[in-house]
């Protein structure tokens, strides 16, 4: 690359990172519930203004220390001592970061028995004083990850990416924006869900009795996520949720995303958009992901747009080898450098799906 061009991706990137959070048009797209996805597919892409992101507040290093403080527990079922080691880390980090914490704690039915799960809120309200604008502060943009591991009796799993990788960019993304000096006109909750995975070895072996309805067996995973979006509706919240954003799987060293079927397409469009003027066209590409389920299924179903970053598909060495719920997720597949693009991308991301959620009001 010469020279000017060089200089030109610098000027980009820091403008775009210094005001992340001045308010700026964002690309078009209509609402996508759960399985509609005749629509998912991207706007044409611009030039890519940044391929380094040497400047954002963002830092790469703290992530992968908290991805590593992680993997040190060890494997981190639901309902095990070493999860609770966890959490009271993740609830320790949070609190430093000057930011209000709740936790809930709930006790469902599993395949093996009722389990002690807890899910964690990090609260952060807006940096413009409510008098100075229109939009209602109670409105909630939710970003989350689930903090648990798969359970394996066969083999050892500490999920490295699945997910260590997340929970840590939840965690640093929170101290960014807690500490930054930026406009955020709504309030963030940065949720930790416990009990995504399931408890049985596969995603759908395993079913749960429903006192409420028998015929209709509850499912063995997304326990934190369908509990909270449970609790909203009981306190009559749903309507504040304006976007829910997961993140799973996203440390890879040989980082490489597809668009979700089932999320949101203006979610979807934003994030991809933003990832392409980063200069990351490359990393989030125009292709499908199938997912299949996971922790952002009980928003859309309960109405709320929702976007899943997650790379699944593709989790694995260039000769073939699985890493996705084997022992291979492991630490040394963990990249700094993955972890920052993908807090990069969402720190520029989020100013637009707020001017966007301003427009529809």
């Amino acid at each position: 690359m010469n020279s000017d061009g060089e200089a030109r991706r610098h000027v980009t990137l820091t403008l775009l990172l210094v005001f992340s959070f001045a308010f700026v048009g964002c690309p078009g797209g209509s609402k996508q519930g759960p399985g509609a996805n005749s629509a998912n597919t991207a706007p044409a892409p611009s030039p890519a203004s940044s391929a380094t992101v040497a400047s954002s507040p963002f830092d790469s290093e703290r992530a992968l220390t908290l991805v590593r403080k992680q993997v040190e527990f060890g494997p981190r079922p639901g309902g095990s001592a070493q999860l609770e080691q966890t959490r009271n880390f993740i609830i320790g980090e949070l609190k430093s970061y000057g930011l209000k914490v709740s936790t809930d704690e709930f006790h469902p039915r599993t395949p093996l028995g009722a389990k002690k799960l807890v899910n964690i809120t990090a609260e952060l309200p807006p940096s413009v004083p409510p008098s100075f604008i229109d939009t209602p502060s109670h409105n909630v943009i939710i970003i989350s990850s689930h903090y648990d591991t798969k359970l394996f009796k066969k083999f050892r799993f500490v999920g490295a990416n699945d997910a260590g990788s997340s929970t840590a960019v939840l965690m640093e993304l929170a101290r960014v924006m807690a500490t930054a000096k930026t406009d955020r006109r709504f309030t963030y909750w940065f949720v930790f869900f416990d009990g995504e995975e399931s408890f049985c070895e596969e995603w759908e072996q395993c079913h749960n009795a429903n006192p409420a309805d028998p015929k209709t067996p509850l499912p063995d995973n997304t326990y934190g996520s369908r509990r909270y979006v449970e609790q909203l509706e009981n306190r009559n919240e749903l309507s504040r949720v304006r976007a829910m954003i997961l993140l799973d799987m996203i440390g890879y060293k040989d980082l490489n995303f597809g668009r979700d079927d089932l999320s949101s397409t203006w979610l979807l469009d934003i994030v991809w958009q933003t990832a392409r003027e980063l200069g990351y066209g490359s990393i989030f590409e125009d292709r499908i992901e199938g997912v299949g389920g996971d922790d952002h299924e009980p928003f859309l179903r309960a109405g709320i747009d929702a976007l899943d970053i997650i790379q699944l598909s593709n989790y694995r060495s260039p000769s073939g080898e699985e890493y996705w719920h084997t022992a291979g997720d492991t630490l040394d597949k963990i990249s700094g450098k993955s972890l920052k693009i993908v807090g990069d991308v969402m720190l520029a991301s989020l100013p637009k799906i707020e001017a966007r959620l301003e427009s529809k009001r």
